[in-house]
């Protein structure tokens, strides 16, 4: 199944230039080969192709499909990028795979990027949404400063994840199913105790992840796990 990431396909049949020169110069497709679309905002579309060009690739939609969440609740992750990017991209990815609604990343005080490339990002949230047959796009926002990020208002659960001592429940433990669900995940210098407080003070919940120590990344990929696995 060739499944191409259209998100104005309601207004213009017509495929994107990057993803029409991947249908007609890679795929060879041509003008009556049936694709699959996406929009990323919970639709699919069942098109032929009219017109395949170098330059354009037109289509005709046959079907559109409309698709069901496939999970409950608006899961949003918010977490310091690593120093190597890689790391970070990998994270998109799966997680994008596993299910999400947002990401967000984070300038906390011991962060080793302050700067990041979203754009790079979106494309393998693309990429991820077409590979693994997902209708939604998850919304995708630019770095923001830690203080600015908790102090803004959220509907439905706070968690945040750290490594200092003190009560800290297993998220799977006290996540409320079907509802709204933030997670926070630091650097790979953690959250600093400061900011650990002053997220309690805004309404975070501090949250465990398990008994493993894991690198930023990875306990992101779990945290979304957990939230989309009780969310099913």
């Amino acid at each position: 199944m060739h499944v191409f990431y259209t998100p104005d396909i309601q207004t213009r049949a017509e495929l994107p230039e990057e993803e029409a020169q991947h249908a007609v110069r890679v795929l060879r497709l041509q003008a009556g080969d049936e694709v699959t679309l996406t929009d990323g905002q919970g639709n699919f579309y069942r098109a032929a192709i009219s017109t395949a060009t170098l330059k354009h690739c037109l289509v005709q939609v046959l079907e559109t499909i409309p698709q069901a969440p496939l999970w409950q609740g608006h899961l949003h992750i918010a977490m310091a990028p690593t120093k190597n990017m890689d790391r970070t991209e990998w994270f998109a990815e799966k997680a994008t795979e596993i299910g999400l609604d947002e990401l967000t990343f984070l300038n906390c005080r011991y962060s080793e990027r302050k700067v990041i490339k979203t754009e790079r990002i979106r494309k393998i949230l693309v990429s991820a949404i077409k590979q693994s047959l997902k209708a939604r796009l998850p919304r995708l926002n630019e770095m923001t400063d830690f203080d600015r990020f908790i102090s803004q208002p959220f509907s439905g659960q706070k968690f945040i994840a750290h490594c200092y001592e003190g009560e800290k429940p297993l998220l799977k433990d006290i996540l409320q199913r079907g509802e709204d669900a933030l997670v926070l995940i630091g650097p790979e210098g953690d959250f600093s105790e400061e900011e650990v407080q002053k997220a309690i003070g805004q309404g975070f919940r501090p949250i465990s992840l398990g008994r493993s120590r894991l690198r930023t990344e990875t306990a992101a990929l779990v945290a979304c796990h957990i939230l989309n696995l009780a969310n099913q």
